[in-house]
């Protein structure tokens, strides 16, 4: 977030102790709910959205009211962006009037220019490339299943089964800055960014079998096979990732300790098995609740940091 005015565009945008340190005071925020701070008194973030969203839309509108600001949920149908209008000239005139820009697309090029272009922070609530808001929500349930200090430590196994895909990038940056293990089970074809995967310096491995990916994993992690704008791939998507399914007899292969995530929504009995997102080792509710927890914080952190001791 280098700067005066910080965007929150890939994990990366924070150095390792600016991620650990959000993590803690998403946690403490979350031991606080709504008795907690409203530094965001008199703000108001857009929420600037070409893809639909559950999860991403509510816990930030929610972040914002109890943080004490405003939200104001913006579709390709309601704004001249629907129509053509440059991004830049949207990027220009939203950011006159609103205090953030929470943007979730598809290009991350389009990202990059409404933050170049905006007057106030922006923050990626989803593109193509980088999922960053639900790996902090991720790493945020990850610490309180294994302690504060485990990730800082190094000393997890995070297992990735399916697509290479913004999620799996999300995670390999915080592979770069904290140092945890972390394999990843693809098809061939369907590999993570491959410069990302080269900053992890060997700490992070692709692999093609979900077996080997999983063998001793903490973390069993996973995503739908065709995201959204893939739906045309699903035949084929559903041909390259048979066998990439989180099932009881793949998890197995995990610790016994290891817990499941799953950014959602899930196709139950593709990807994940009803067993396993139902049973007893799955975090994925605990991981959707803590998206709230990492934003409130985030946003926190944009539009109101704490004055330095």
């Amino acid at each position: 977030m280098p700067g005066t005015r910080r965007d929150f565009l890939r994990i990366t945008d924070l150095d390792r102790d600016g991620l650990l340190g959000l993590l803690a005071r998403s946690a403490e925020l979350k031991r606080l709910g709504r008795r907690g701070p409203r530094p965001l008194e008199g703000q108001t973030v857009g929420l600037v959205f070409e893809k639909a969203s559950t999860r991403t839309r509510v816990s930030f509108e929610v972040a914002a009211y109890q943080l004490g600001g405003h939200a104001t949920f913006l579709s390709p149908r309601d704004t001249q962006l629907g129509r053509g209008e440059p991004i830049r000239d949207t990027a220009r005139v939203l950011s006159r009037y609103l205090d953030a820009l929470v943007v979730r697309t598809f290009g991350h090029d389009k990202l990059e220019e409404i933050a170049r272009f905006s007057r106030v922070p922006v923050v990626n609530a989803l593109t193509d490339a980088s999922h960053p808001c639900q790996v902090l929500a991720d790493l945020l349930t990850v610490t309180e299943r294994f302690g504060d200090d485990a990730l800082a430590r190094g000393a997890l196994q995070v297992a990735w089964v399916g697509d290479g895909n913004n999620m799996a990038n999300s995670w390999l940056e915080a592979c770069a800055l904290l140092g945890f293990g972390l394999a990843l089970a693809c098809p061939a074809g369907y590999d993570p960014d491959a410069a990302l995967l080269a900053r992890c310096g060997g700490r992070a491995r692709v692999v093609r079998t979900p077996a080997e990916a999983v063998a001793g994993a903490h973390v069993v992690n996973t995503d739908v096979w065709a995201s959204m704008g893939q739906e045309a791939e699903q035949a084929k998507r559903e041909r390259d990732f048979a066998g990439f399914i989180v099932d009881e007899a793949l998890l197995a292969r995990a610790r016994p300790e290891a817990i499941v995530l799953h950014c959602l929504p899930a196709h139950r009995g593709e990807e994940i098995s009803e067993a396993v997102i139902e049973g007893p080792r799955s975090a994925v509710f605990d991981e959707a609740e803590n998206r709230l927890h990492v934003q409130k914080a985030l946003l926190e952190r944009l539009l109101a940091p704490p004055p330095a001791i």
